[in-house]
């Protein structure tokens, strides 16, 4: 098995160990079931990663644990309320959670943050013990605040912990949800390859064996302090501490050559270290800034060392008009000196190095940005007003009559003006019936192709307003079935001057259902060899079904 597929089945057994040295709780695991589970790790898709690591983590499962399942992603793109209690928290539970993952479609966005809280809400966490298990190879995409939802759940639930296993996330990544973990006393696990995964173990589970206990001594005076190291991290020399956003901090071994040696110990915000006495590189890093400092710690006194992040803070909300509440679709690209940051939807609180930054927000078809130059220590508190109305597209068979209600439905919306070449520009498209679009100002065509019928339909748009654009597609369904047939072809009943019928559609085997406008065809059945096509007239009345037996 891949790498990765090697640490994500350890990183479930050490969660499962874990959990099972504690008392008696129930437990839901949080499956991410997004499009991003495709990716391959060598050659392999991570789902399949995922879904055989699951199988191995349940064998070693207890047969009276309560486990459940929860998922999100899995049947709809671009969702937000995508999220399921698959299967709820009970004794014997491993086959069910095993066949629910073996059949689950990986599909959609990453709301990890609601669907932590509706896990710790189903496991009634202010009145139980209970422990999410959050398996994520993304980031939070649907606006959530992780690391507010971890001091939230501890502070509100009797004895709630959450795991998080962060699988193929990059340390920047992984940074962003272990927090969830850590504010709960619960383990983050960085599940990318096998050396860190032992670390993982070596630092989070493995405990030493109690020390034994000392002769009976007079007590000494007490001379150890019980921090000895106390990072702050500031926007600008002389600065306040960044507001509204988490801070990260690292501490490092100090090598010989002064450079960062092994890892020591890591926390959020108000931090506070108990280190063994020695030289360290202390680092802070928030968003896209970073600093670090060097600094000798001591076991009697405690280092308070300040990091200047050099940065400014940009607190951002994207709006599709002015006065319009918070798009969470509305994707905010964050272009700072050193990096580029992309997976923030809807508003951001996020810290970038000083300098030319450039923010670009992207709504449906809309586009908007901004370069900011920013200095150490300024804090941009703004909406950003991409400035496109909202746009829903629904199909009729009969202007009036019955809404098509089918996935076959193909939207394409093209700019209205057309190019030289006679061309129009398409700018987007959906499938489906309620398929919504955001477009800026503008007149537009709107094309829809239901199976073997076709309309097109002009349409404005004007920003902040809603636009229902209502497609009667003046047409019917016809069923065909012939016994024995190979297939069918189907012709528009009048005949081009040359003598030819216009071909609209075909189908194979026996049986055909198709959508058609209104009018006078023909189907030409094939069948075997052995006995001649077939050839039918027929009319399709807008609105109405049918049904056809050809012998």
């Amino acid at each position: 098995m891949a790498g990765g597929g090697r640490a994500i089945i350890a990183a479930m057994a050490l969660v499962w160990m874990g959990m099972a040295a504690q008392a008696a709780e129930r437990v839901i695991i949080v499956l991410d079931a997004s499009g991003s589970m495709w990716a391959q790790i060598d050659g392999k898709p991570k789902l399949e990663i995922a879904r055989e690591s699951l199988r191995t983590a349940l064998q070693s499962v207890p047969a009276d644990k309560e486990i459940g399942l929860m998922a999100y992603g899995h049947r709809e793109k671009g969702s937000c309320s995508d999220i399921e209690l698959i299967v709820p928290p009970q004794a014997g539970s491993a086959s069910a959670i095993t066949q629910a993952a073996d059949s689950m479609k990986f599909l959609g966005k990453t709301p990890l943050t609601t669907a932590v809280r509706q896990a710790a809400e189903a496991l009634k966490y202010t009145e139980d013990k209970a422990t999410v298990v959050l398996i994520t190879d993304g980031i939070e995409t649907c606006g959530g605040d992780p690391c507010a939802l971890g001091k939230e759940l501890e502070e509100n639930g009797i004895d709630f912990t959450a795991d998080v296993v962060g699988f193929g996330l990059t340390a920047d990544e992984g940074r962003q949800v272990a927090c969830l973990a850590e504010n709960t006393g619960g383990k983050y696990i960085q599940a990318s390859d096998e050396a860190a995964l032992k670390e993982a173990l070596a630092e989070t589970v493995v405990a030493p064996e109690p020390a034994p206990e000392p002769e009976p001594a007079p007590a000494p005076e007490p001379v150890e302090v019980q921090y000895n190291l106390i990072p702050k991290a500031v926007l600008a020399e002389g600065g306040q501490a960044p507001e509204k956003v988490d801070v990260f901090y690292e501490a490092f071994r100090d090598d010989a050559q002064g450079t960062q040696g092994q890892h020591v110990d890591f926390g959020y915000d108000n931090v506070r270290f108990k280190l063994e006495p020695g030289d360290y590189i202390a680092v802070a890093t928030s968003g896209g800034a970073r600093a670090e400092q060097k600094v000798t710690v001591t076991s009697d006194k405690t280092a308070e060392v300040v990091l200047n992040l050099n940065a400014a803070a940009l607190y951002l909300r994207a709006r599709p008009a002015p006065g319009a509440d918070v798009d969470g679709n509305a994707q905010i690209i964050i272009a700072h000196p050193g990096g580029t940051s992309s997976g923030h939807f809807g508003e951001v609180k996020f810290v970038v190095p000083a300098g030319e930054t450039k923010v670009t927000v992207k709504l449906g078809a809309g586009e908007v940005s901004e370069t900011m130059r920013l200095a150490a220590g300024q804090v941009i508190d703004k909406d950003i007003i991409v400035g496109v109305g909202k746009v829903k597209a629904n199909a009729f068979y009969t202007e009036g009559g019955e809404k098509v209600d089918s996935s076959s439905l193909a939207w394409k919306v093209f700019k209205g003006t057309k190019k030289l070449d006679g061309t129009r520009e398409q700018v987007s498209y959906a499938f489906g019936p309620d398929s919504a679009f955001a477009l800026p100002a503008g007149d537009y065509v709107m094309t829809v192709d239901m199976e073997a019928t076709s309309v097109e339909r002009p349409f404005s748009v004007t920003v902040g307003q809603m636009t229902d654009v209502n497609v009667a597609l003046n047409a019917g369904v016809v069923a065909i079935e012939a016994p024995g047939a190979d297939g069918f072809r189907i012709y528009e009943a009048k005949k081009n001057l040359q003598g030819e019928r216009k071909q609209v559609t075909y189908a194979y085997g026996e049986k055909m259902q198709t959508t058609l406008a209104a009018g006078d065809y023909v189907v030409v059945t094939n069948f075997s060899a052995d006995k001649p096509d077939v050839e039918t007239p027929f009319s399709v009345k807008a609105g109405e079904r049918t049904e056809l037996t050809v012998q």
